[in-house]
């Protein structure tokens, strides 16, 4: 299974704006920011947890209707054998930004 390192070098191919838990504040384009959130499934074993999963999100910025690069991500999860699903697409007022939200899991620490 992969892990946060496989995580960041799959969206790293798709742009090189990619950020850990908050871009910086001078971002103008679009962007992606990947987070870890907590503990997804685990396996239990003689007392003990013997596999740990990370569960969180990968967000993407746009401000471009139909924007390819949604996709992208989508198609570089995939090729990295990422567990994930698409949670909300939703429209920021203050910001303009066009805001994809996908839930990912990989192996854990």
């Amino acid at each position: 299974m992969p892990n946060l390192s496989a995580l960041k070098t799959a969206l790293l191919t798709v742009m090189d704006e990619v950020y850990h838990f908050a871009p910086p504040q001078n971002v103008t384009g679009s962007y992606i920011v990947w987070a870890e959130d907590t503990q997804g499934d685990s396996v239990w074993a003689d007392g003990k947890m013997v596999n740990q999963s990370i569960q969180g999100t990968v967000d993407y910025f746009t401000k471009s209707e139909n924007d390819a690069t949604v996709e992208s991500i989508q198609d570089a999860l995939n090729n990295g054998e990422i567990s994930f699903r698409l949670n909300s697409i939703q429209r920021e007022q203050e910001t303009g930004y066009i805001h994809y939200e996908w839930v990912f899991e990989v192996e854990g620490f």
